[in-house]
This record gives structure tokens, sequence and C-alpha cells, in this order.
């Protein structure tokens, strides 16, 4: 079993949304953005700047079904094989979910903080 990548996920309000993506792009650090192939005009609804092939920083504006909140992502080689030694640790653990090409597990730390262990789907 192997960690690949890790991913942290914010969810804030347009405004905050948009601030953090200006910090971390051109107008901040200067990090390189996914091109997420939206529009022009005021049709931000998010932004990704990669580290590596596996990890990234999401920001994504809070709305209907996308409540606000952090989330930390860890990309593993066996999504299953980590779900089942959580869960013989004694651990909640939700899931799978299949979605974007990829298996989810999910699980809320202490303190609060919503954890999702991923792999990619075998194609």
């Amino acid at each position: 079993m192997t960690v690949l990548g890790i991913r942290f996920c914010t969810v804030k309000p347009f405004d905050e949304a948009k601030a953090l993506q200006g910090f971390f792009g051109d107008s901040g650090w200067g990090f390189a953005e996914r091109d997420m192939g939206g529009g022009e005009g005021d049709g931000f609804s998010g932004a990704v700047f990669p580290a590596g092939e596996a990890s990234w920083t999401e920001i994504w504006t809070a709305g209907e079904g996308m409540p606000e909140g952090i989330m930390l992502h860890i990309v593993v080689d066996n999504a299953d094989a980590y779900a089942e030694q959580a869960k013989a640790n004694g651990l909640a653990v939700q899931g799978p979910m299949d979605m974007h090409g990829e298996r989810i597990y999910f699980s809320e730390a202490p303190g609060g903080m919503n954890v999702a262990v991923l792999s990619k789907l075998e194609q």
C-alpha cells in the first residue's frame, strides 16, 4: 500500500474563493493553474493548482450541494485496501463512491476535518 499524493480542498463563499485563486495564482504566489475549461466573465466556480501528478490544491465556491468546508484527499494506490485496514482499526468509513474515474472512501478525523482516501479506478 502506497500513498501517491495529497490534495487540499477548500470550499468558500464566492469572494473568498476568488481571493484564494488570486493568492495562489498570478496575482500572488504565481502557481500554475489547471485550465478548467470555463468561460469568460463571472462564471468562476473554482480553481485547481497542480503540484505534481497526484497532488494539488482545489478551491471551490460554496453553493447548493457544495457546502463550505475543507477536506484533505489522500491519493493511494489501492483505496479498497486502505479502507479495509481503517475499518479493521475501528474507524468509521463511508463508501466506496466511484466518480471522476476514482474510488473514494470518506472519514472524519478527530477535530472534525473531512478526509477522503481515493485511488484511480481500473480502466
